[in-house]
């Protein structure tokens, strides 16, 4: 006869799935996981089930795996609903079977950050915030935004829930950055509903230095709406970047997380070559949204109009956002990234999405080209008088001298073939690079790896 299944931990929730008690394997989740009790439950996994049986007023069974920021916990948690008339909508929470392993696996681990990297692909603003949630930078590609960047640059240093109206979250901020990873939200200016994506940069899981701010649309803007608001602008209508790219951006992201959790068997147990198959359509529908974010780029740059805004850019600092944000997919190859120490500054003018743009381009052909277990090397030093510079070195297979020539050039792969790639990445690069009155250089022997170095204006 089986023997029962071991209770680890029993919780309720309230109407508003706030976490009212909990057993000390259940509460230390809730804490880990950015809560507290009483607070909302800030365990993903559980909270969508119990809404689920909540709304539906059903019994629910499940396995369910956290990520608490150190560890993945995994069990089976019944979701049983209280009928009485004193109990409203309260359920309770039986967690059967605990257990704790060390953190996701390596292919966990590049699901999560092939998801990231699609909602930072799709996501119509980007922000970088500071560790307390505090706006530092903001840019947007969506007409109906405009509002909110302007109220965010005339009062700039605000937490960013200050900006927007947050969807089913009353509770005082600010609040741990997991609670509001996730969450939806209203903008003025705009009729869609957003989705916020928080991604971590620096530091640890548990104690970032900052913050990516991501905000994704829940579906496209009408092309109508687009073509109305720029028909009254100044400047040439963009069809790529303004009609056919935001069009695109919310069925591919659909396709490419479908298939990342089918390949990564999230949904359920799935024959290898099913998962497979998923794994070669979540790779294609990734190359057609490169290709559009790098067409969308083309026309942008290579417009009459196209300038860069001036600001106070740490190139130290932002050698190493993206160096964290590339850490991922450097681990998938063993590959170290040596990235500028926290005491050093380099300020230059530019601006810095782009610079952040280029630094993330090169970094990231570095971990395409160089081999497993090697490493890379990012350095931001003055370069000369009112020059400073942040440099990209690899252990790659390294360019000639007719390739170093070339290597800039629209379209030029350099003899790649079935690698994806549109040709267009270090031409935007440098274009974005000579619009901030620098430059984009390239230092390379055949076998000795190649050395890419960003030049800027130093800041007084």
């Amino acid at each position: 006869m089986a023997s029962d299944p071991i209770l680890a931990a029993r919780g309720l929730t309230d109407e508003e799935d706030r976490l009212l008690s909990a057993d000390l394997p259940l509460a230390e989740l809730q804490e880990r996981c950015g809560g507290q009790i009483p607070g909302k439950l800030a365990i993903p996994e559980l909270l969508d089930l119990v809404r689920q049986g909540r709304e539906m007023g059903l019994r629910l069974a499940r396995e369910f795996s956290a990520f608490d920021g150190e560890s993945i916990v995994t069990g089976f948690v019944r979701i049983n609903p209280l009928s009485g008339e004193d109990d409203g909508a309260v359920c309770e929470l039986l967690v059967e079977n605990w257990h704790r392993e060390s953190g996701p696996s390596e292919e966990e681990r590049e699901t999560f950050a092939r998801i990231d990297a699609i909602d930072r692909s799709t996501a119509e603003l980007v922000a970088n915030l500071d560790a307390s949630q505090r706006v530092l930078t903001v840019e947007a590609r969506a007409v109906d935004l405009e509002q909110l960047v302007e109220t965010m640059r005339l009062n700039p240093g605000k937490p960013w829930p200050e900006y927007l109206d947050l969807i089913g979250i009353e509770h005082q901020q600010p609040m741990h950055w997991r609670l509001l990873d996730g969450a939806r939200c209203k903008i003025g200016g705009s009729a869609r509903e957003w989705q916020v994506r928080l991604l971590p940069v620096g530091g640890s899981g548990s104690d970032p230095v900052g913050f990516e701010l991501l905000l994704v649309a829940n579906h496209p803007l009408p092309t109508g709406l687009i073509e109305e608001v720029t028909a009254n602008r100044s400047k040439p209508n963009r069809f790529v970047g303004e009609a056919l790219t935001p069009a695109l951006r919310q069925p591919i992201k659909r396709i490419i997380a479908n298939a990342e959790t089918i390949k990564a068997k999230l949904a359920g147990p799935l024959r290898k070559e099913y998962a497979d198959y998923a794994g070669n359509i979540s790779y294609s529908g990734e190359l057609l949204s490169d290709l559009l974010d790098d067409l969308a780029d083309l026309e942008v740059v290579e417009a009459p109009d196209f300038s860069t805004s001036r600001e106070l850019v740490d190139l130290a600092d932002a050698a190493r956002r993206a160096g964290g944000i590339q850490g991922v997919k450097a681990s998938g190859k063993d590959i170290a990234i040596a990235l500028p120490s926290r005491d050093i500054e380099v300020p230059a003018i530019g601006e810095f999405r782009r610079v952040l743009q280029i630094l993330l381009n090169l970094i990231g052909n570095a971990i395409n080209y160089s081999p497993e277990a090697s490493s890379i090397h990012v350095e931001a030093f003055e370069a000369a008088d009112h020059i400073v510079g942040v440099s990209v070195s690899d252990n790659g297979p390294g360019l000639s001298e007719d390739q170093q020539r070339r290597v800039f050039a629209k379209f030029e792969r350099l003899g790649r073939d079935g690698d994806g790639g549109s040709g267009l990445g270090l031409y935007i690069s440098r274009r974005l690079a000579l619009a901030m009155d620098g430059d984009l250089t390239v230092e390379s022997t055949p076998g000795q790896g190649a050395r890419f170095t960003l030049l800027l204006p130093k800041a007084d």
